[in-house]
């Protein structure tokens, strides 16, 4: 059976909302680095920070009961469909019916949580039995609570801007949210502790997701009323397509729990320095994978639509080995571990014994980067063709397949253990999201992006054995232990990495490294006099 090609312009539209996507995100993961820094500045890897990480638990959880971060992938078609079929005034009859009631049950759900926060915080952080911390945990979660509306309203909003292919003003969102979190905690730290951040998460998502998104949903012609219908076939539709998101337990939730969950049995300052280089990894993830599964994925809903499933195969598998080049970056970090966090967070009330800790955990989660990264993209094969139960069941046998993971970890390894688990968890669960999805699409393709991901693989740990190496001898004089001496050390071993990375792309035919430069050096040329 011959393949129609997808019309250049289809990848012209998906290489420009790439882009609009691909800076918000990583803008978003730099200021979020940013923000990370400024709480590392405040509370260092303390009590205080564990209890500000755990006043995130309980609203993760409404996120998740509402599936918040799932509401561009299932609304999306559903709102396409009517834009397709000329009917735009029911598409916001539809968009109006499930704004009002699931936005009614979430506030509902926050009064409840709200009330019962001391109960409800002890349940999903065992391990914490000091009572001041905990104290400083519920007043946290109390705090933090409402944002989880203004979330939701703007999942909502911002894909009906999605739908209308327009990505500018909904990209916006995490940057304001992120800067409304730093602003917070910098004016309000001194009154408040870390009670201040707090304040700015709330803020930040009433202005990022909500403000802001409201005004852009205006601008492609937002009718919104206050609409109880609950026999309406595509409220049945929406929920039947949330309901396994709502059940299943995804990488994102999962690894956001479970971290601080188990984190929660281990020693003062752990959960803190666990999540410090989580944050250092999502920068990678974000910049190489979040981006172009989120810009991708109207697009694969068109292609799906078509019954194009060929064609979003190849995609798909171009864009996993694409994704692949996560890998000899993830280790370039495990090299420079203590270089990057000294460099990034080491001022204030983040000590050299932070930097100790904070980087031997990078070393375990980075293993799992490129695991992460695949995730955003394989999953919207499946939301594409609005089949959720698949990954959400998959998705869900995998994380109960990692507790084990986690228990033994953490009981053996301590936060190592914690750390390692996280990235064992991601590879198994995507593995096992992408067989199934091979399986189901008949995607022929999938042995050679295997094949690619041996090979990158197989560079990568070579290259990490010369950078480690060059690093422990070669660059044994120069004082890491300072600014300066790990400026000099990153550079340096970073020089060396680029030209591996740039030999190994030309050396072994690796047409993603050689055509990144080439495409590099096209755009440097066309922009010189």
């Amino acid at each position: 059976m011959k393949t129609t090609p997808a019309p250049k312009s289809l990848y012209r539209k998906v290489g420009i909302a790439s882009l609009i996507m691909m800076a918000s995100v990583f803008l978003s993961r730099v200021i979020g680095l940013a923000r990370e820094m400024v709480i590392a500045w405040a509370g260092g890897a303390e009590a205080s920070v564990d209890a500000y990480q755990i006043a995130f638990i309980l609203p993760e959880v409404l996120n998740h009961i509402v599936a918040s971060g799932f509401l561009s992938v299932v609304f999306i078609p559903i709102f396409s469909r009517y834009l397709a079929e000329d009917r735009e005034a029911e598409g916001w009859r539809v968009f109006s019916i499930i704004l009002t009631g699931f936005g009614s049950l979430l506030l509902l759900l926050i009064l409840i949580a709200q009330w019962f926060a001391p109960e409800l915080v002890g349940v999903l952080a065992p391990g914490i039995t000091d009572p001041v911390i905990k104290a400083d945990a519920v007043h946290m979660t109390r705090i933090i609570l409402p944002a989880q509306f203004f979330f939701f309203t703007g999942g909502m909003l911002s894909a009906v801007q999605f739908a209308r292919e327009k990505f500018a003003i909904p990209a916006l969102a995490p940057l304001i949210y992120n800067l409304g979190i730093i602003s917070g905690g910098v004016v309000f730290y001194d009154q408040l502790g870390m009670a201040g951040f707090s304040w700015g998460v709330l803020a930040g998502a009433f202005v990022g997701n909500f403000v802001l998104q409201v005004w852009g949903a205006r601008r492609v012609g937002m009718k919104f009323y206050l609409m109880f219908n609950f026999t309406h076939p595509d409220l049945k539709k929406y929920i039947l397509l949330t309901l396994p998101l709502m059940l299943g337990l995804t990488m994102t939730f999962s690894t956001e729990f479970f971290l601080k969950f188990f984190g929660s049995f281990l020693p003062e300052g752990r959960i803190a320095a666990l999540n410090y280089s989580l944050r250092v990894m999502l920068i990678l993830v974000a910049f190489f994978g979040q981006a172009v599964g989120v810009a991708s994925f109207p697009f694969m809903a068109q292609l799906a639509a078509q019954n194009k499933i060929r064609e979003m195969n190849r995609l798909l598998n171009s864009t996993l080995r694409y994704l692949a080049l996560v890998i000899p970056f993830s280790v370039l970090l495990m090299v420079l571990r203590h270089e990057v966090i000294l460099i990034l967070f080491q001022r204030g009330r983040f000590d050299a014994a932070a930097t100790a800790l904070t980087s031997d955990l990078l070393v375990f989660i980075m293993a799992g980067a490129v695991a992460f990264a695949a995730q955003t993209v394989v999953v919207r094969g499946f939301f594409a063709i609005q089949n959720t139960l698949f990954p959400a069941v998959y998705g869900t046998v995998a994380v109960v397949l990692s507790l084990p993971l986690y228990y033994f970890g953490m009981q053996h390894m301590g936060a190592r253990g914690v750390a390692l688990a996280v990235s064992l968890a991601a590879v198994l669960q995507v593995l096992m999201l992408y067989s199934i999805w091979n399986k189901k699409s008949q995607n022929s393709g999938y042995p050679a992006v295997a094949k690619f991901y041996g090979k990158v693989i197989f560079l990568s740990l070579g290259m990490g054995l010369i950078l480690e190496w060059f690093r422990q001898t070669v660059l044994s004089g120069i004082n890491a232990m300072t600014l300066p001496g790990s400026f000099l050390v990153s550079l340096i071993v970073g020089t060396l990495f680029s030209v591996l990375f740039i030999g190994a792309g030309y050396a072994l035919g690796i047409s993603e490294i050689s055509g990144l430069l080439r495409r590099i050096k096209n755009k440097l040329a066309k922009s010189s006099p």
